[in-house]
């Protein structure tokens, strides 16, 4: 029996269908060994690891151990990527497999070719990529270990820094800068309504210059003049041009195209676009052709297409669609400069399983992936799209109108992708009549629009992992926990689709601008990730790497002033008061969590847990915003209000108090207001009003 070793167990039940009898298959669940999380576990003189096996993989390892003596062969099937040699390597090293040995097996996709020619070209394992990926993680626990502990006695407690964390939190932070320091500029557009001297049918043109040179007002003075130098103009067509362009099709997905136009064309975060292209990877259950694979890897910056693909995918568009569609030679895309081209681009198995021959099989969100990766694949390969450009200058007096038309003269590769919006934008303008030069034009109206310019918009998912790819920040497999991760420390919060930093996020990134700029920067964390490129590809070695690194990181990190007071985080008063001398409380931050201290301090030390009803103050009802306890609270004037116990993280509050009763009119929310007469239940969106009775109201107390 042959053992084969892999890290997810969702692709085992497909692979074990192609290896066939004879090889038993496990999954490791990722890593099993790494450095211990309770330490630094490097030795900052060699820079060498002190690994140990992850406390809740030790089952794993002993069936490991147990099927590894019992096998006639071990063969390490671990994903196809530096990540993936490193578990390889540590399999290796725990089974004490001969680093000699050809035991290291890798396919791009799980497919019944890929995995029998994987088996037919077993190696050795690469030890410049476990290098690679060894420097990789030594470099960030050292910045993690190092940086951390440093901005939590600066900052407040239970923060973490990081090599590309806070670089992309940096990139954040910074646009969000320069929206708050951006100044609008005011700019006018002149447009006019025209047509034909006889006819009904009317097109717009744009103001586009003046005696020769482009034009572009920027106050209601100088639109005023424009247009009255243009009341006695005659409009009149001074040249007409007819072009055809071409519109090329994009290459097929890496990681982060990927990434980007699943959330701005299907609105999938970047955390259910991996979980759903993991599973189209490994492999889903397919009605009548059981659990089958439907991608290549997912882990990719390359763009590049195995020769056998292209074939069978210029065949099948030849076949469906005729042979206008498929260009001459196969379309070659290049990849970006850093690129590791370790696989080929993301792209279907099998371009023959079509998303409508699979579409009753899959989950929706699965489904809209795979058609997404499916069309723009196909698109890759096809023909470029083709239109009829015309442009119409029309001059009047020194000025000049300019109205430009498009329309469709071949499809191309837009035959496959114009149900997505950027494919079709702007793919045909408003029709333009059949007009002649020198002929003149009736105007119908002019029309001003007084404009603005915009500051840039914040970032979303999406461009930042944009951003990220090309300033050369992190690699496919990081940008999506990167991004995870900001808001899990509480750096940055979404606002709709943007990311916008949060007071905490602008502090760390202020305090390591100012001690550590040398570093965390974006050109020195891109120059290092070209330097672990170099240990993959050209076998640096990796500790003179991190040694460099070291030498001046060291005196950053004695030069910090830990103690600095210019980016503690103020603590947040809240509505609580203190039980014991009527101060208020502040919401503060400890090593432990979140809790209540008077405002008095250090003359009052009142301190409780973060959430804890105030004493003897019973609740009268339950939030509509976020479900916890509604309390009784007193302003500065004495008058009661409803506030949510969870205050400052849920902010309501009412004069009256919440029921548990929706409006029959418009299914709000109803409020009971008790007054010395009557008490009422009513609603505060509608003019629904019901009193109830003294003995209903004492029932309900």
């Amino acid at each position: 029996m042959k053992l084969v070793i892999i890290e997810g167990p969702g692709k085992k039940e497909t692979l074990k269908k192609y290896l066939g009898e004879g090889y038993e298959v496990v999954a490791t669940k990722g890593h099993i060994r790494d450095l211990n999380s309770k330490e630094l576990s490097v030795d900052l003189n060699s820079f060498t690891p002190h690994y140990y096996i992850i406390p809740d993989k030790q089952d794993v390892v002993a069936e490991l151990q147990k099927k590894a003596k019992k096998s006639e062969e071990i063969l390490l099937a671990t994903d196809p990527d530096r990540e993936g040699e490193a578990i390889s390597w540590h399999i290796a090293n725990i089974l004490n497999i001969d680093p000699e040995q050809k035991c290291r097996i890798e396919f791009n996709e799980i497919s019944k070719k890929a995995v029998e020619n994987a088996l037919k070209q077993p190696r050795t394992i690469n030890k410049k990529l476990v290098d690679a990926q060894q420097a990789r993680r030594v470099l960030d626990r050292i910045v993690g270990y190092k940086l951390s502990p440093i901005i939590c006695k600066a900052i407040k407690p239970r923060l973490s820094a990081g090599r590309v964390q806070s670089i992309a939190l940096k990139l954040v932070v910074d646009r969000e800068k320069e929206i708050r320091e951006f100044k609008p500029e005011e700019y006018w557009i002149v447009s006019g309504d025209f047509s034909k001297q006889k006819a009904v049918q009317s097109f717009k043109a744009t103001l586009n210059s003046y005696k020769n040179e482009k034009i572009k007002p920027v106050s209601k003075e100088e639109v005023d003049k424009i247009t009255a130098d243009l009341n006695s103009a005659d409009y009149i067509i001074e040249s007409i041009k007819k072009t055809k362009t071409k519109s090329n099709p994009s290459a097929p997905f890496t990681t982060s195209t990927m990434q980007q136009d699943a959330l701005n064309k299907l609105g999938m975060s970047l955390s259910k676009t991996s979980f759903c292209a993991q599973s189209l990877y490994e492999g889903v259950d397919i009605a009548g052709e059981g659990k089958i694979a439907l991608i290549t890897y997912i882990r990719t910056d390359s763009t590049r297409v195995s020769a056998d693909m292209m074939e069978s995918s210029r065949n099948f568009i030849s076949e469906k669609y005729g042979k206008d569609f498929i260009p001459a030679k196969p379309n070659i895309y290049a990849s970006k400069k850093n690129a590791q081209d370790a696989h080929e681009a993301i792209r279907p198995i099998s371009i023959e399983m079509t998303p409508e021959r699979v579409k009753s099989s899959l989950k929706d969100e699965l489904y809209k992936l795979y058609k997404l990766i499916y069309d723009r694949f196909m698109a890759s390969q096809m023909s470029p799209a083709i239109y009829d450009n015309v442009s119409v200058d029309i001059s009047a007096n020194d000025y000049c109108f300019r109205a430009t038309g498009r329309t469709v003269d071949f499809e191309g590769y837009t035959v496959v992708y114009k149900n997505y919006s950027d494919a079709t934008a702007g793919e045909e303008n408003a029709k333009i009549p059949k007009l002649e030069e020198k002929e003149k034009l009736k105007l119908i109206k002019l029309d001003t629009e007084q404009k603005f310019t915009k500051p840039p918009a914040r970032f979303t998912e999406a461009s930042l992992v944009k951003a990220m790819e090309e300033k050369g920040i992190g690699r496919p497999a990081t940008y999506a926990p990167t991004i995870t991760v900001l808001a899990f420390r509480g750096y940055t919060m979404k606002e709709g689709k943007s990311l916008k930093p949060t007071e905490l996020g602008e502090a760390v990134t202020d305090y390591l601008d100012k001690y550590f700029k040398g570093v965390i920067n974006v050109k020195f964390t891109a120059n290092m990730e070209n330097r672990l490129d170099d240990i993959a590809e050209k076998g640096e070695q990796w500790q003179e790497v991190i040694a460099a690194f070291w030498n001046g990181f060291k005196g950053l990190l004695s030069g910090a002033d830990k103690y600095s007071s210019e980016f503690k985080i103020k603590p947040v008063e809240t509505e609580e008061v203190c039980e014991l001398c009527g101060s208020k409380m502040l919401l503060r931050e400890g090593k432990y969590g979140k809790f209540l201290g008077c405002s008095n301090f250090p003359e009052c030390r009142n301190i409780k847990k973060y959430g804890e009803k105030p004493a003897n103050v019973k609740p009268v009802g339950v939030c509509p915003e976020c479900g916890k306890d509604v309390l009784p609270r007193k302003s500065k004037t004495g008058r009661i209000f409803y506030s949510c116990s969870g205050y400052p993280d849920c902010k309501f509050m009412s004069w009256d108090i919440p029921t548990s009763e929706k409006c029959p009119q418009c299914n709000n929310i109803l409020y009971k207001k008790v007054l010395k007469s009557k008490t009422t239940i009513k609603c505060n969106k509608c003019d629904y009003v019901k009193e109830i009775s003294e003995k209903n109201n004492a029932s309900e107390n």
